[in-house]
């Protein structure tokens, strides 16, 4: 069972979800899969919950927006980490 933090949203697990099977990828595809998918987030959303997820490590920016899901982000989707655990991290 996954865990999640009162900062999270719905679309947090569903961006982890699709990073997982698609790392990397900038929000902008992020966004272009979740919309192939029936989820209509905008790229500017994914993209502001990409920063926060990243903030708590679950993320991580590689460098020109690109993200890639952290071994902690695979833990969270296989509900082996509590999110609401996480503290901000520093890069």
């Amino acid at each position: 069972m996954r865990r999640h933090a009162e900062w999270m949203s719905i679309a947090d697990e569903r961006i982890l979800e699709f990073l997982r099977e698609h790392a990397p990828r900038q929000p902008k595809q992020i966004a272009d899969g979740l919309r192939e998918a029936g989820l209509e987030y905008n790229d500017k959303y994914v993209g502001q919950r990409c920063i926060q997820l990243a903030e708590y490590g679950l993320l991580r920016n590689l460098g020109n927006g690109i993200y890639t899901i952290t071994e902690a982000g695979g833990q969270y989707l296989d509900g082996e980490l509590a999110a609401y655990t996480l503290e901000p991290v520093d890069d």
